[in-house]
């Protein structure tokens, strides 16, 4: 079944994409694999990124280059996974929670799609929408609540419209993310002290920050193939996994070494923690720094809302509404700024802990599906995804067992820790790499005994 609704959608920006989940038509199918590496750099030109570098060295006590080697591996598996996944999209024309179906069953689906509409649309929603809020109350002198309804408005307006005006966001704030953080970079390299750094995490902080890095970069794996599924069928495979990984992988290396340098120049304390990163910077630079922060928080959230909203309608729920997605994507907003509302006032830690625990259904949820892609190699599989009939018990089986025995083995959270990282506390937070090896390697077993 492909999508009938607004012909020739591809020619248009401004208009409301029409429709939910639906393969692509052909007729609509436009773009190209370089347009993946301004969509997957923007989102990350923005300070949520640069935290994750700073927590590496002020939460998990790491050098400045223990941080950096932290974020290459970690940022590095995210990305690598992030291409693969790209790669699938223009085959099918579907979003990447429905070719998910393929590896779960259509009714085993349900969980990682609900999973991840509720990450997405709600839960990174709302760290994003706080860190641009923290940004423009502090180049705006406005009230920090104010600012907060000024970003979400802008990120639901575009989110709304849909795939084109989403994409169009992205190629045009990217030239000015970049320049003005490219400035900004040089800035805090510059004044900054790598060496000076005392290391008092050991290999336990040093593979939390893994564990960090990996969460926050492979957090968008989830949506691989929802900005290449309007790519035409003859696209380039390995140009589309290129452009989709290299552009995340750059933006979250650099952003993220940027926030563990910033830790090394000092200075004063402060509660808003863009403040703190732009205090280092000259005035003009600052408050441009300011203005592209909450620019990037706007990038990062078009895509949260509009992928969350497809994973939404992965879920099977049926809405009688031509612009269903839209609809569901304003919904979305609404729950994800009552969160951000509430959670204005210990943003910090509660990133910390959300990091780490996208990492655990990410890591068994990616585990099955990549072996289900090297079992699948060469066939194909798209009457599956809208079977209501397909079961995939194994997909379903293994993706449970791999994140109840990673995270009940070795969670190292706030509120729980499991026993081994409590016994050896230098193991620090293996649950992803634990989730990824265990739910993979058991979907392979249990394939081969036809379960």
């Amino acid at each position: 079944m492909t999508t009938t609704e607004g012909a020739h959608y591809g020619d248009k920006v401004v208009a409301v994409e029409p429709g939910g989940i639906e393969p692509v038509a052909d007729a609509d199918r436009h773009g190209t694999p370089r347009q993946l590496a301004w969509t997957w750099a923007s989102p990350n030109l923005e300070f949520a990124t640069v935290f994750v570098g700073v927590l590496a060295v002020t939460a998990f006590g790491l050098s400045f280059w223990q941080a950096a080697l932290a974020a290459l591996l970690g940022n590095g598996l995210g990305a690598l996974a992030h291409g693969v996944l790209s790669a699938r999209g223009p085959r099918y024309g579907v979003p990447q929670m429905v070719l998910g179906r393929a590896a779960f069953g259509y009714r085993g689906n349900l969980v990682p799609a609900a999973l991840m509409s509720v990450m997405a649309g709600i839960g990174w929603f709302a760290v994003n929408s706080v860190s641009g809020a923290f940004a423009l109350t502090s180049l705006t002198g406005l009230p920090v609540l104010a600012c907060l309804v000024i970003v979400v408005a802008a990120q639901i307006a575009i989110a709304f419209f849909g795939h084109n005006l989403v994409q169009a966001y992205e190629k045009y704030v990217f030239a000015v993310l970049a320049i003005v953080f490219a400035a900004a970079s040089v800035v805090i390299f510059a004044k900054s002290h790598p060496g000076t750094t005392p290391s008092t995490g050991g290999l336990g902080g040093f593979l939390l920050a893994v564990g960090t890095a990996f969460g926050y970069t492979s957090g968008w794996n989830p949506y691989a193939a929802d900005y290449t599924r309007y790519l035409p069928r003859t696209a380039s495979k390995r140009a589309i996994g290129v452009y989709a990984g290299l552009g995340l992988f750059l933006s979250t290396t650099v952003l993220m070494l940027v926030g563990a340098a910033s830790t090394t120049i000092g200075g004063a304390a402060d509660d808003n923690p863009a403040t703190a990163f732009t205090g280092h910077l000259p005035g003009f630079l600052a408050a441009a720094t300011l203005l592209v922060i909450a620019l990037g928080a706007v990038a990062a959230n078009v895509l949260n809302v509009y992928s969350g909203a497809l994973a939404f309608l992965a879920l099977g729920v049926k809405l009688p509404l031509a612009w269903r997605r839209a609809v569901v994507a304003l919904a979305f907003g609404a729950v994800g700024f009552v969160l951000a509302w509430l959670g204005l006032a210990d943003a910090g830690h509660a990133y910390e802990n959300f990091l780490l625990v996208i990492a655990y259904w990410i890591g068994p949820w990616l585990g099955v599906l990549l072996a289900d892609h090297h079992r699948r190699r060469g066939t194909e599989f798209g009457d599956l995804l809208t079977d209501k009939r397909y079961g995939n018990a194994a997909g379903f089986t293994a993706f449970l067992v791999g994140l109840v025995v990673s995270v009940g083995l070795f969670a190292n959270q706030a509120l729980y820790t499991a026993p081994i990282p409590k016994a050896v506390p230098e193991t620090g937070d293996l649950t992803f790499a634990a989730g990824f090896l265990i739910a993979g390697g058991t979907y392979l077993l249990l394939r081969r005994q036809r379960v």
